[in-house]
């Protein structure tokens, strides 16, 4: 009688994997015991790794329903009537996106992960970021075909080594199974930092600033594409970037961020 090694290490395999995991899971608590896992925000210790501490997660300020169709602006009621949520910013100026949506306000927690991830090499930031992000984005994402982050100019990228935007859209990727096109759009000059810049300066710094590259039409054309960035500010780079993607054919562009400022009246 002959031994089908195929099956008999098929079978050893599955009667040695709940003696592996087991095996993975003492390693993982003895490493636990001497590195514990930390809150990502203030560095206290936590039960799991990847999350906020309760006092981080409490000043996290999430973003829920009502907001703005278009923009994504939180309301702090909806309208009686169920009549379409649209903020003054978005009637008076409509943006050449969609519809934006973003899992936090920019506050102290949300600004540090932010910077953390930006300037700090904290990469290990961009996974619960990005969870935050598919839960603020999930309509978006459902009716998605293509994810395309923002780029950065290529002497940028160069000194940061990384692109915080495509981290976070190569996550959402992977939450999702949505493909992602890592280089769909490129930087086709350097522009100013927008930190200090008027919603109208950061406007004019970006205007012509993005393409679609060749390697992407393809991909873009007739397609619903969803924009990634890690802070909404006023909207002008999303804006320059959507109005790239419509000239190359997209058919519809939404985007989603991580936080979102909001001007206080």
């Amino acid at each position: 009688m002959g031994i089908t090694w195929g099956r008999g290490w098929s079978g050893a395999r599955g009667f040695m994997a709940p003696a592996a995991r087991r095996l993975r899971a003492a390693g993982h608590g003895l490493l636990d015991l001497v590195l514990p896992p930390t809150c990502i925000s203030c560095g206290a210790i936590v039960r799991d790794a990847g999350g906020l501490c309760g006092g981080c997660w409490g000043r996290l300020a999430l973003i829920s329903p009502p907001v703005c169709e278009r923009l994504g602006t939180p309301f702090p009621y909806a309208p009686p009537n169920g009549a379409p949520l649209l903020s003054p910013d978005a009637l008076a100026d409509p943006p050449a996106f969609d519809r934006a949506r973003a899992a936090v306000l920019f506050g102290p927690v949300s600004r540090d992960l932010v910077h953390h991830l930006k300037y700090g090499d904290r990469l290990d930031l961009a996974r619960p970021m990005a969870r935050l992000m598919r839960q603020a984005g999930a309509p978006l994402l459902g009716e998605a075909d293509l994810i395309v982050p923002v780029p950065l100019h290529a002497l940028r990228l160069w000194r940061r080594r990384f692109n915080q935007a495509a981290l976070l859209a190569r996550h959402l990727s992977a939450l999702t199974e949505l493909p992602v096109a890592l280089e769909g759009l490129a930087r086709t000059r350097a522009t100013l930092s927008q930190v200090n810049l008027s919603r109208a300066e950061r406007r004019a710094n970006v205007a012509g600033a993005f393409r679609v590259s060749k390697t992407a039409e393809g991909r873009v054309a007739g397609r619903r594409v969803l924009l990634v960035d890690d802070v909404f500010t006023t909207g002008a780079t999303l804006d320059a970037c959507a109005r790239a993607l419509r000239r190359a054919g997209a058919s519809h562009v939404d985007a989603v961020t991580f936080a979102r400022v909001v001007e206080q009246a």
